[in-house]
């Protein structure tokens, strides 16, 4: 149906995300990442999802594949990163940051390998 759509604000120990959108097609989001904080090591098992930085400077830390490596990749305003199913990664602010996030609907898809703040292995908030 058409028209005004609930918005719902949900606290996380880095910040918050602000999910604008939540149909069975797609989720629309916004993070507030604190600087010096970061989310989870985590991988989807189906969600793909895209990051688009509104505003501050991000470390984004990826791996392309099943084992390989690592790598970071410095990300500023008005740059995207794409994270398909599978891959590893892990956002971190180096300033506050606003991210856009867009991707498939599947919310609780999260699979947290570290956690500094003990959340490893749920999808808890």
């Amino acid at each position: 149906m058409s028209g005004k759509t609930p918005v719902r604000v949900v606290q996380k120990p880095w910040g918050h995300e602000t999910i604008w959108a939540h149909t069975e097609h797609y989720v629309g989001k916004v993070l507030h990442i604190k600087a010096g904080e970061s989310l989870s090591l985590q991988y989807h098992n189906v969600k793909d999802e895209v990051i688009h930085v509104l505003k501050g400077e991000m470390i984004y830390r990826v791996a392309d594949a099943a084992g390989s490596p690592l790598r970071e990749v410095r990300l500023t305003e008005g740059e995207s990163y794409r994270n398909e199913p599978g891959h590893v990664h892990q956002m971190q602010a180096v300033t506050d940051c606003d991210l856009l996030e867009a991707s498939t609907p599947h919310l609780d898809d999260v699979v947290r390998l570290t956690d500094k703040y003990g959340r490893e292995g749920t999808s808890a908030p």
